[in-house]
């Protein structure tokens, strides 16, 4: 026969809430927070007291006034210390949700961000990643932080996930843009449930800046600002500006470093793209390169990256914000210079960093230039190239020259935000292009092949077919309504499109964002109306073509541009396949 003793203790033994405990009632739990009887007597449950011996019964209805008058002075308590904000942690509202991510989605999530975004956000350490990870059963930051890195990895660079990871979830499988959305939410959900505001942590800053991130490339740029500027001052709360803060654990230290220095080049990126203004300054020393032997070619590229962005400070971001004056053209000049002098010809850096840093040296010298137009500073006899009139044609060379050095992963990495500093570029040229003569060789490469390939960029790369392309295409037909676009079908012009150098030389204002339309700008979403065929995409190529001639104010008219010889890409777009993608 069995032993019915042995197989009853092996039995868990099962244990009411503090609530039940207290009233002397039968929990009824089927492991799921709250119990039948906290959720009709509306109490808070948990399990937090110690078990007791047996004492004498009392009044069921007292006690429970008795509860409800603790937990509501305990919820004053918490209010008047900042520990919460609406209802305790516990609260049905803040739970987190079962079944949304499984350890192989994180595992994937964790490695994706290691391989891919570590270089150009060194801001995590893996050890203590796992270390988080193991907390979030217990701990609601840790919880957010790891649901929200997730979110991320499935928005920017669109991480692609295997079928199988959703094997046990209670959602469905879907895209990975879709699932962002609902980790977004879970993370934003149950964060309010955590005192993140009053007593911060640097899991609270990178969870903001994760938001931050995600939000940027769904274009819901509010919601992104919000959480960048929440960011900002979660890390300014926590002293993180002030030098003497550094002075604890060497890995901390040095990570805390870094994420200030990656918030203090994302915010003056921002600030230009979308005229924001500046809460964080250069009040810290850098990370070095000793930090880490390890990570020499990350630092050495980020390093690079801090030192590009520096130069954009209050003085910069005042004058685009046209809430400063006192632009002078030495100024601008020593700007640019500085510029071309902020990146060596050989960058000691990962392909990834490469990317990011090239392309924004050339978008910065583009922003750059459109600040001194603005002012009036330009000139054809201008003894410094960059104060010329066709400076943007050289940049834009620049720009082609190194695109053609990355692969198409590389690129996708950096999400939306880098197809968007491809298309300021593109608009610029563009501008340029209508109103500026250029003399062009017959077998030499010149404006139009480059805005070729910087329409065959943006049409390639992830997001900027759909979005930004058409908008390029309408700028190109509102500012030279004669000029081919091979393989792209044009939207109809634009009324009030206009190429004249007055229009373009007298407007001294800088676009207010980066995709509002004025005579420097990139058109607004508005500009686009109708249907457009992108299927068959030839832009790789452009042969020979009639002339497009424009008028200067003058009534001068200058030469024809024209290629005779087909024009061959100096970069090759490999065909991007799931597995690159993820």
């Amino acid at each position: 026969m069995p032993d019915s003793s042995s197989s009853s203790s092996a039995a868990p033994v099962k244990r009411a809430c503090d609530a039940c405990h207290r009233r002397k009632v039968r929990c009824l739990s089927d492991g799921s927070r709250p119990c039948k009887n906290c959720a009709s007597a509306n109490l808070t449950c948990t399990y937090n007291a110690i078990p007791q011996k047996k004492g004498p019964k009392g009044s069921r209805a007292k006690v429970i006034s008795e509860l409800r008058e603790s937990q509501r002075q305990t919820q004053i308590t918490a209010h008047r210390h900042g520990l919460d904000f609406d209802s305790p942690p516990t609260s049905p509202a803040y739970l987190k949700r079962p079944g949304i991510l499984s350890i192989e989605m994180i595992t994937t999530c964790v490695d994706y961000f290691f391989t891919n975004i570590y270089p150009t956000q060194p801001i995590l350490h893996r050890q203590k990643v796992g270390e988080t990870i193991g907390m979030m059963d217990t701990n609601l930051e840790a919880y957010c932080l790891v649901v929200s890195l997730c979110g991320y990895m499935m928005i920017q660079p669109n991480m692609s996930l295997n079928p199988a990871a959703f094997e046990g979830l209670e959602i469905p499988v879907q895209s990975s843009l879709q699932l962002g959305h609902v980790l977004l939410k879970e993370a934003l959900r149950v964060r309010k449930g955590v005192s993140y505001v009053e007593s911060p942590s640097v899991w609270s800053v990178i969870t903001s800046f994760f938001f931050f991130g995600s939000y940027f490339c769904l274009d819901q740029q509010n919601t992104a600002w919000f959480h960048l500027r929440e960011a900002t001052t979660l890390a300014q709360i926590m002293g993180m500006h002030e030098e003497t803060n550094y002075r604890s654990d060497a890995i901390e230290d040095s990570h805390r470093r870094r994420l200030y220095w990656l918030l203090f080049v994302t915010e003056r990126a921002y600030a230009l793209q979308q005229h924001r203004p500046l809460t964080l300054q250069a009040t810290i020393g850098l990370p070095t390169l000793l930090e880490d032997p390890a990570e020499t070619t990350e630092l050495s590229g980020f390093l690079h990256l801090v030192n590009l962005f520096k130069p954009f400070d209050d003085t910069f971001v005042g004058l685009w914000n046209k809430s400063r004056e006192g632009c002078t053209t030495e100024w601008l000049e020593h700007l640019q210079q500085q510029l071309s002098d902020a990146l060596p010809s050989y960058l000691q850096s990962t392909e990834t960093q490469a990317v990011d840093l090239r392309c924004s040296q050339q978008w910065l010298r583009t922003m750059v230039w459109q600040l001194s137009i603005s002012h009036g500073f330009l000139s054809s006899a201008a003894a410094a190239n960059a104060m010329s009139f066709k400076f943007p044609i050289e940049i834009s060379r620049d720009l082609v020259s190194f695109a053609g050095q990355f692969s198409q992963p590389a690129m996708e990495v950096h999400g939306i935000g880098l197809v968007e500093k491809l298309f300021d570029v593109a608009c610029t040229l563009t501008d340029v292009m209508s109103c500026v003569p250029y003399e062009q060789h017959t077998f030499e490469f010149g404006p139009r092949d480059y805005l070729n390939q910087l329409m065959s960029l943006i049409s390639n790369l992830r997001g900027g077919h759909e979005r930004y392309l058409p908008l390029l295409i309408s700028k190109i037909n509102d500012t030279m309504p004669t000029m081919p676009t091979p393989g792209y079908a044009l939207p109809a012009p634009i009324p009030g499109g206009s190429s004249r150098v007055s229009e373009l030389f007298d407007e001294h204002s800088v676009h207010t964002k980066s995709t509002d339309s004025t005579p420097l700008g990139s058109p607004p979403m508005s500009a686009i109306s109708g249907d457009f065929n992108f299927n068959s995409l030839d832009v790789g190529r452009s042969t020979a073509s009639p002339a497009f001639p424009v008028t200067m104010t003058t009534g001068m008219q200058f030469g024809d541009l024209t290629v005779s010889a087909p024009i061959q890409p100096s970069f090759h777009l490999p065909e991007q396949s799931a597995q690159q993608r993820g």
